[in-house]
């Protein structure tokens, strides 16, 4: 920003705290004069704001072209035929901003910019030799979150960098990753930021091997696990829970499809009238949570499926859906009860009358967050 007398500099604090701010972030930016919002999630970036904003800009700008990607700049509005092509524009849903031009073509507002990349690359690029090359842009982004909160950590419009590399193989692809992950190492100590890189859930971007960098704080729009006992993080999303301690020395695994011990109480069913949830449940049975297990309702191609995992854990809808690929399952909310009364909420057990599938696997239950 060029010098100015703080006279004319267009600028307007505020003594009180904003009434919609729920974050010191947030109100900070109200009061020093950074931000003023102009709708739910939009905001206009004031002269100091825009600054800051361009500064870090200039920084990740560096640091990526330090790391050999070279930027371009792709349209905001985009035919949506491309995203129909690809099938995200079901994957994405109502996040998308959809619009149409005079002669009724379908649009959207880029919430990101895979399929635009792709096609620009193949238009320019036929053949493997051509390769590899790493594109990034600048640019902004929208995405029609239903609750925008915290400011600019959660709004409809925001600025985004976003890189796409073209490798010829597996190898050069890690090449590539190693460059970019040391990039954002190096933009965010410029930026003067402490963040850990844990492993993360892909969502519809896609892709095997995903982190992000996560700079720890009371509230955020992500939370993450960590083990203390090893260097394990991750997104909860992506968090998967290990494996069962291993039996004494000289003890002997009974396997899946060993018999009850002998002299082993046969089972019986309990009457649990008014205990909803499995923490009322455990209490009136005088054990803790994790001794019971607890089934979750989910939909998935219209029909109603069940989760079983252990009662102190919750489903993780991610690992879930990755349990059931190619099928996309949903957890059912307080609508979905409410549309199907027939399907007592709390009180359903595995072999619940018209249950389709049944998924009981410890890897789709999710850590509890302890930080983020």
């Amino acid at each position: 920003m060029s010098r100015m007398r703080m006279s004319r500099l267009f600028l307007r604090t505020l003594r009180e705290d904003p009434s919609d701010a729920e974050v010191d972030s947030h109100r900070l930016l109200m009061r020093a004069g950074c931000i003023r919002r102009v709708a739910a999630g939009v905001y206009s970036w004031l002269p100091l704001g825009l600054a800051t904003l361009r500064r870090v800009e200039q920084i990740v700008r560096e640091e990526m072209d330090r790391s050999g990607a070279q930027e371009l700049l792709l349209p905001t509005v985009q035919p949506l035929e491309l995203w129909r092509r690809s099938g995200r524009d079901l994957a994405y849903g109502p996040l998308m901003f959809r619009l149409s031009d005079r002669k009724d073509t379908a649009y959207c507002l880029a919430p990101t910019a895979e399929e635009v990349i792709t096609t620009t690359v193949a238009g320019e690029y036929s053949s493997y030799r051509d390769l590899p090359v790493n594109l990034y842009q600048i640019g902004w982004k929208y995405r029609d979150e239903l609750r925008p909160r915290f400011g600019l950590l959660r709004s409809r419009e925001f600025l985004m960098k976003d890189a796409y590399s073209f490798d010829i193989d597996v190898d050069g692809l890690r090449v590539t990753y190693r460059q970019m992950y040391d990039a954002y190492q190096r933009t965010f100590e410029r930026c003067g930021l402490t963040v850990r890189p844990v492993e993360a859930q892909a969502g519809e971007i896609g892709g095997d091997i995903n982190h992000e960098f996560m700079a720890v704080a009371a509230v955020g729009e992500d939370e993450f696990v960590w083990c203390t006992k090893c260097d394990y993080a991750a997104n909860v999303e992506a968090a998967v829970r290990g494996g069962a301690d291993p039996p004494p020395h000289g003890a002997q695994d009974p396997g899946p499809h060993a018999a009850a011990p002998v002299g082993a109480p046969s089972s019986e069913k309990v009457h649990t009238p008014d205990l909803p949830g499995i923490a009322a449940v455990a209490e009136f049975l005088s054990v803790k949570p994790d001794e019971l297990i607890k089934c979750i309702a989910f939909e998935v191609d219209g029909e109603l499926g069940l989760a079983l995992v252990p009662g102190d854990r919750e489903v993780n809808p991610y690992a879930l859906s990755r349990a059931l690929t190619p099928r996309v399952a949903r957890i059912y909310d307080e609508e979905d009860f409410e549309r199907s009364p027939d399907v007592p909420r709390g009180y359903i057990g595995p072999d619940f009358p018209g249950t389709s599938i049944v998924v009981a696997d410890p890897s789709i239950s999710s850590a509890h967050p302890e930080a983020g």
